[in-house]
């Protein structure tokens, strides 16, 4: 997702790529290696069920944005944030927000999203020290529906990236990856998503 603030939105650049070539090969999924860049208020939002979304500074949503992105997420869209360091004091305001009926709430590890297909009993997986805090998941919930999904202190995008980028040791990259995989394959299997018509 593009978004406006001055934010880097698009970093991680293989990030993306990685993923989908993990979910293809490991998954024995089909997705297309070549991924769009949606802007927030655009209506082409409505056209994608799972959309991802980074950075490390400040985000803005302005009232359409933030009414375009509350239609998706109610019509079934999945979005996935993954703070990069530094942006979680910008995006959690946006995201407790975002709805007068829903908060942002954190996730335990006995959610079914780290479930399958790969079991990840301890939640959500350490990648990058940071500040040196655990790892938290944190969500919105829409009619029970898990609709967006928000990484702090985990950084699993520098764990997609390709190996030499961070250096990461291959058994991190590997909980990255198969964290990853479990977030597209619960945004594809664990809800149902309206396209736009």
């Amino acid at each position: 997702m593009k978004y406006r603030g001055g934010g880097d939105w698009y970093g991680n650049p293989s990030s993306l790529s990685n993923l989908v070539e993990f979910c293809n090969r490991e998954l024995e999924m089909d997705i297309s290696p070549r991924y769009e860049i949606v802007e927030a208020g655009s209506p082409e939002l409505l056209n994608y069920p799972f959309v991802h979304m980074t950075g490390h500074g400040n985000v803005e949503w302005n009232t359409e944005e933030k009414e375009n992105i509350k239609r998706w997420l109610r019509a079934g869209g999945f979005l996935h944030i993954d703070d990069n360091y530094g942006m979680d004091p910008y995006i959690r305001p946006q995201l407790q927000n975002l709805f007068n009926d829903a908060d942002l709430v954190e996730i335990g590890a006995n959610h079914p999203i780290f479930e399958a297909p790969y079991a990840l009993p301890d939640g959500l997986p350490k990648i990058h020290e940071h500040d040196g805090n655990s790892p938290q998941a944190f969500g919105i919930f829409l009619d029970g529906r898990l609709a967006v999904f928000y990484t702090f202190e985990a950084d699993l995008g520098d764990g997609w990236e390709d190996p030499e980028v961070h250096n990461d040791p291959v058994e991190i990259r590997q909980k990255a990856l198969q964290m990853g995989a479990n977030l597209i394959s619960y945004a594809f299997n664990g809800s149902v998503y309206v396209p736009n018509e």
